[in-house]
């Protein structure tokens, strides 16, 4: 398939080597390709330059966001929640209709400094806001509580685990659910909240995903519901 992930991050960087690797066609795209390829210090994470992560994954492509979603089958929205709507504008609605476009982003708002707010919360979500400006789209809010290497990487973590999805097409569920056990997630994992309104819920898990990791000092954890 073809995939577009929007976004050049880390968060985007690893969803798309990883779906390469699944003998996908991948674009990601950016806003200006030669800015992005002209940075040369790495990001506020210590992250390494988009040039020295791209020169490493030659197939994948790097264009802007309107050519990416344009030539792709499925979209992924890995850019900065605040940024999402911005950067899914200039992909084009026209480049969005009909099509899966999975929302792993966050509306973390870094305004007050740390830890961050959420901007929507509680009676909206940026998974929402997104199906509203794109009502062609077929939205499906996935992976955004945990962090990339472990979206990718489920088996990284011994024991079980969970990842939640939701969205109000199930046709588009149903895809998302395929990629998620390509990554490897077994199917009893993969947790289906129902309509798109659950993605107020699982925002709402950053702070508190936030606070775990300051107390646990690593990312490489993940929330696991523990059934009777």
């Amino acid at each position: 398939m073809r995939y577009a992930v929007i976004g050049t991050g880390i968060v985007g960087r690893t969803l798309a080597a990883k779906l390469a690797s699944l003998g996908h066609r991948v674009a990601v795209g950016t806003r200006d390709v030669e800015q992005t390829l002209a940075r040369t210090e790495p990001d506020g994470y210590g992250n390494p330059p988009y040039a020295l992560w791209a020169a490493e994954h030659p197939e994948i492509e790097l264009t802007g966001f309107a050519e990416a979603a344009a030539g792709a089958d499925t979209v992924v929205n890995a850019s900065l929640g605040s940024a999402s709507i911005g950067a899914l504008t200039a992909a084009g609605a026209a480049n969005l209709a009909g099509k899966v476009l999975i929302d792993v982003a966050n509306p973390l708002d870094f305004s007050n400094g740390m830890p961050p707010t959420l901007d929507p919360v509680n009676t909206d979500s940026l998974a929402e806001s997104i199906q509203r400006a794109f009502p062609a789209a077929r939205v499906v809010k996935t992976l955004n509580t945990m962090n990339c290497s472990v979206m990718v990487e489920p088996g990284r973590l011994a024991g079980p685990h969970e990842v939640f999805l939701c969205g109000d097409d199930e046709a588009a569920k149903k895809e998302t659910a395929e990629l998620l056990a390509a990554f490897g997630w077994p199917a009893g994992s993969v947790v289906d909240l129902g309509d798109l309104t659950a993605a107020r819920g699982t925002e709402q898990l950053l702070p508190l995903w936030i606070r775990v990791w300051g107390a646990l000092g690593t990312w490489e954890f993940n929330f696991h519901v523990q059934r009777a």
